[in-house]
């Protein structure tokens, strides 16, 4: 019989060398197969799946980069469908205002939703890999105060916008709307008191990082008042609250005269400084490569991210096509989200046929596990590296989750294969042993170690030379559990 103790059991013996040792070290690269293909869509997509593994082996790593990179011409028809029911999500400050009651968390709610379906089930999955990346650099915490009806559209008109843009245009972006101002307080920035709360963070946290002194942070914040919100919630430039005189500010000189001039010619000398341009390709490479990133592609990287006027597709086609990425199997884990969204598309589970009670249910899963979308509650964003997401209880929540997606249990409005074990394993092999093989290499790339074999199959009392055959009639009962085990393995926890 099954019971969650030796489900639990079988769990901690397959996972001896779980994502908690998983980081850096050289066994994590020999957990996942040295596939070219399947690293690049573990990496730049939410998850592998049968369908998206065939494209991207037709087409090859430059021309499925080339299709995603231009994610306009690719039919997103089934993550569509799913958005219309979440039309908070995209909408503009003014259609929030007059749809819900001042303060009101529903917004907050269709957006991170959203961001659960877009990743789950959108076809365009390079372009949300890397708009969540942006979101996460230009964080603003959803739900937080006082962006109740602008967390939206900045997610619309600014991350999701200029994702794939130039950098300089996505921070001149950032800068004027009034999301970024709320949340950073620059609205409530006036001539007489200069808020330094944004200035400090605009270069800190956005571009070159920790190389300013607290001077170039006052001269900034002088810079940068008069950026503004209006009491309708848009954004306006305010001359009456603009501290003007010369500025210096990180070798950046402006007469600081009343406009916006001065404040995007200083995002714009920031968005191109080397610093940043370092910065930036050290994040990306913590993003899509490894937690300790390899010096040298850094360097490459912002070095094409200068020569492009900082467009970022050429960083991201040059990141791809690196000898370092491709060296990179196994140094990378899953956060939480990722691997509730990898879980869900490797097990072919789709959306629910009306309304969001699913999306409800992962949405508050993540909750849970501390990586719910944009609910990081400061401004730097949620970690990349697998220290941030290691600990037992976010690993038995894995576990729960797992077991509760490949069981149909909860949420059950997701619509899932007939037979989930049969549309994984289309022909069931001699053995236990081979068919936890076979789940393995479908699920995850590659075969568990023998000693993670027998571990799960002990939750079902059985061995891997253990017969198996079609009428099995133990096999429907302990089907669920050898998935969810699997899916519980290092091997599926690595990105």
């Amino acid at each position: 019989m099954t019971t969650r103790r030796t489900l639990l059991a079988a769990a901690g013996a397959a996972t001896a060398v779980t994502t908690l040792g998983l980081t850096e070290a050289a066994p994590a690269a020999a957990a996942v197969e040295n596939d070219p293909i399947a690293h690049l869509l573990r990496r730049a997509t939410f998850g592998p799946t049968p369908a998206s593994l065939a494209e991207a082996t037709r087409l090859g790593v430059n021309g499925w980069l080339d299709r995603q990179l231009n994610p306009a011409s690719i039919d997103d028809a089934r993550a569509d469908a799913v958005l219309s029911r979440l039309p908070l999500a995209g909408a503009s400050i003014a259609s929030v205002r007059s749809t819900i009651k001042v303060h009101s968390y529903e917004a907050f709610g269709q957006l991170g939703r959203a961001v659960v379906a877009r990743a789950a089930w959108s076809e365009r999955q390079l372009f949300e890999v890397v708009a969540q990346f942006w979101a996460n650099h230009l964080h603003i915490t959803a739900p937080s105060s006082g962006v109740w009806d602008s967390r939206p559209d900045y997610e619309t008109q600014v991350i999701r916008r200029y994702a794939l843009g130039k950098f300089a245009d996505l921070l001149k972006a950032s800068m004027r709307h009034p999301a970024m101002l709320t949340y950073l307080d620059n609205r409530s920035s006036t001539k007489a008191h200069p808020n330094e709360n944004y200035a400090r963070e605009l270069m800190e946290l956005h571009t070159v990082g920790l190389i300013y002194s607290e001077d170039d942070v006052q001269q900034a914040a002088r810079l940068l008042t008069g950026l503004t919100v209006r009491s309708d919630g848009t954004y306006a430039y305010d001359a009456a609250r603009h501290a003007g005189g010369p500025v210096s500010a990180l070798g950046f000189t402006h007469p600081n005269g009343p406009g916006e001039a001065g404040p995007l010619a200083f995002a714009d000398y920031l968005a191109r400084h080397p610093a940043t341009a370092r910065r930036l390709a050290e994040k990306l490479c913590v993003r899509f490569v490894a937690d300790v990133p390899p010096a040298s592609l850094v360097t490459r990287l912002a070095q094409v991210y200068l020569d492009n006027d900082t467009a970022i597709v050429p960083v991201l086609r040059a990141l791809f096509t690196s000898a370092e990425f491709a060296g990179a199997y196994g140094r990378k884990s899953r956060t939480p989200f990722e691997d509730m969204v990898a879980t869900v598309r490797a097990l072919g589970l789709g959306p629910e046929t009306s309304g969001i009670k699913a999306l409800d249910a992962l949405y508050n899963a993540m909750v849970d596990a501390g990586n719910a979308p944009f609910r990081w509650s400061t401004p730097d964003g949620f970690p990349d590296v697998a220290p941030a997401w290691q600990s037992p209880s976010l690993f038995l929540l894995r576990c729960n989750l797992h077991l509760n997606l490949a069981a149909g249990w909860y949420p059950s409005q997701l619509t899932r294969p007939a037979d989930l074990l049969r549309s994984l394993v289309p022909s069931l092999p001699a053995t236990y042993g081979a068919l936890v093989d076979a789940l393995a290499v479908r699920l995850t790339g590659t075969r568990l170690p023998a000693a993670h074999t027998a571990a799960v199959l002990s939750v079902a009392g059985k061995l891997p030379t253990s017969p198996l055959s079609s009428s099995d009639k133990s096999l429907a009962g302990s089907a669920p559990y050898l998935i969810a085990l699997v899916l519980d393995s290092p091997t599926f926890q690595l990105r």
